[in-house]
Order: C-alpha cells, then sequence, then structure tokens
C-alpha cells in the first residue's frame, strides 16, 4: 500500500497529500529502506533510458561514429529541448548520417518552458527535435544502423532494436522478458512494467557493475554513468533535478526521471540504488522525496543538501507572487 510521502501545505493546513512507493535496495535487490509497496509494479518510463542505451554502446557505437560525452548522455536524456540540447541532437544525427526526418517520436513542445515560450513567439512550430526523447531515438536509429536493421519502423516492438533492449533490460533487472509488462511511451517506443525494487536494484547495478555482469557490459555501464554525470545538462537541462543533482554532487549520484512520477539513482561506486514512484504521477511531490532520502541515508553532505534545500522544500507562490504554503517531505 503507498505511504504519504510528500504534504502540500497552506497556511496552518495540510491542503494536499502525495502518497508513493520509494525503495533503496543494494545490488542483489536486499532492501536498505523503503516506504510502501517496494514490490509495485509500474511503469519504468524513461528512467529506464541508461539501460536502453547499453546495446548502442556494446557494439562499439562510440568508435563507429566518433561519439562524445554529451551525445552518450542525449542517449540517456529526457532533454528540455533548449536551443543547446536540440543543436546537439540535430548534430549528432548528422553524425550518423541521418535527419530529423528519420525520427519517429513526433513533435512535442520543450520540457523547458522558457524555450516552448520562445518557439510559440517567434511563430515557429514544435519539432521532432524539440522532443524530450529524441537524444533516445537517435540513439535508436544507430542501434539501427550498427544491426543493419530498418530504419523504418524502429519504434514498434518486433524490430530488431526493440527487442535487443527489451532483453537488455531485463537483464539489467534481473527479470525474464515474460515478467515484465509492456506498454507503448509517450515517444512511441515499448516502456517496461516491473517491481519499483527492480528498478532500484538496476540502478545500483549502474552505479557499480562489477561482479554482476561480463567485461564488455560493465565497460559499457561505466560508459553509458560516467556520461550521464560528466554532462549533466544534457540528460536533462536547466534547473532539473536530475541535471542539480548530478552537478551539486560532482558525480556522486547518477539519476534519471521516468514520466508519472517515477525517479531512480544510484550512489555510483557504492552500488546502492533508490527506486520512486509518485502514485498520482504528480511531478511536484518527486523533489522533496528524493532529496529527503539523501539527507535522511546520509547520501549528500550537509553543504550538498543547503544546495539543494530550495528543491528539499520548494516554496507555493500565487499570481502575485506572494508565498503562501510549501511542500514537504512526510518521513
Amino acid at each position: 500500500m503507498a505511504e504519504i510521502l510528500v504534504k502540500v501545505i497552506r497556511g496552518d493546513l495540510v491542503e494536499s497529500q502525495h502518497r508513493g512507493h520509494l525503495v533503496v535496495t543494494d545490488r542483489d535487490g536486499k532492501i536498505l529502506f523503503s516506504l510502501g509497496n517496494p514490490d509495485h509494479v509500474t511503469y519504468w518510463r524513461s528512467a529506464a533510458k541508461p539501460f536502453q542505451a547499453i546495446p548502442l554502446i556494446e557494439r562499439n557505437a562510440v568508435e563507429r561514429f566518433g561519439l562524445t560525452g554529451p551525445e552518450i548522455a542525449l542517449f540517456t536524456s529526457s532533454h528540455g529541448g533548449e536551443e543547446r540540447h536540440v543543436e546537439a541532437v540535430r548534430n549528432l544525427l548528422h553524425k550518423l548520417g541521418l535527419a530529423e526526418s528519420n525520427l519517429d517520436c513526433g513533435s512535442a513542445a520543450p520540457m523547458h518552458i522558457p524555450s516552448a515560450k520562445k518557439l510559440v513567439a517567434s511563430g515557429k512550430e514544435f519539432e521532432a527535435l524539440n522532443n524530450a526523447c529524441s537524444g533516445k531515438h537517435s540513439g535508436m536509429l544507430a542501434l539501427s544502423l550498427l544491426l543493419d536493421a530498418p530504419l523504418t519502423g524502429y519504434i514498434h516492438r518486433e524490430h530488431p532494436v526493440q527487442q535487443e533492449m527489451l532483453h537488455t533490460v531485463c537483464q539489467c533487472a534481473a527479470l525474464s522478458p515474460d515478467q515484465v509488462y509492456l506498454g507503448i511511451d509517450g515517444c512511441g517506443v515499448p516502456v517496461f512494467g516491473l517491481p519499483v525494487r527492480n528498478m532500484a536494484m538496476a540502478y545500483a547495478r549502474l552505479s557499480l557493475p562489477e561482479g554482476y555482469f561480463n567485461p564488455a557490459r560493465i565497460k559499457a555501464l561505466h560508459t553509458i554513468r560516467d556520461a550521464m554525470t560528466s554532462h549533466p545538462y544534457f540528460v536533462a537541462g536547466t534547473d532539473r533535478l536530475d541535471t542539480v543533482l548530478m552537478e551539486v554532487t560532482k558525480g556522486k549520484v547518477v539519476a534519471k526521471l521516468g514520466s508519472e512520477g517515477v525517479y531512480c539513482i544510484g550512489i555510483v561506486n557504492r552500488g546502492i540504488g533508490l527506486a520512486l514512484k509518485i502514485e498520482d504521477g504528480n511531478y511536484r511531490a518527486i523533489d522533496p522525496v528524493v532529496i529527503q532520502a539523501l539527507k535522511q541515508l546520509n547520501y549528500i553532505t550537509d553543504a550538498e543538501f543547503e544546495a539543494l534545500r530550495h528543491l528539499w522544500r520548494p516554496k507555493l507562490k500565487n499570481h502575485r507572487g506572494d508565498e503562501i504554503g510549501h511542500l514537504e517531505a512526510a518521513f
């Protein structure tokens, strides 16, 4: 059963509450801390992206295409659609000998609101490059090239790219394909449903893969993890928790957002993973829970917490700009 994880305070009253499931595990799935149901099954959404990038790196995409750290980070990203993100994806596609027209993620507004407003004000339409998943889709196209598979239809479950990614995700989460639910993500590709405990365990192994995978996979996981922590702007963007966390902790955590209130973290080189699902899918509850958990479990220093405090207890303001309340973790 879900537990109350966040309270929304207005004046002297708790006006709203957000329930959810939070679990911290080691690399074997042993629970170190939990609230709610650690075996709650939900879709991993975009928090699965680091693992979806593995087949690409294992097949020597870095060497074949001359990929940079920021470009590898883009494969794992839910980027904000800021100008630097759009230009980076465009350049990545050019390296692959492809174009925006090859992307099958659909056009979408940038997640970064100022960037979306700027496009609207200029009279420009939203494009596939603005889509938060265009980096992941570029990676899927790259894997299609490496597999000599068709570039068309790469989003479909039966395509070799999606089969490779499904099996890799299952291996990293210690599940068989028949134990994983499949749905369709917002960008059209398969999405994976599994227990939050297994999500945490996978991130624990991403943080410290030695002893759990073959040398090629260990190398790939290091490459992906290090690209994310070294280039956090390209994982998310301005003022986004993923980016801020990895910047503030200087790569001590690897972090990734998923839609509908999913969030995952690996404590780098410690073999510890955290997975969160906010039951109602509300993004606003994520930051207080994640930072409170990191603080309470001593995974961040006092100085790091102070740098994150504004996200730990975000202020609520009315249309006049008056501060009228705040959000706070309930544990």
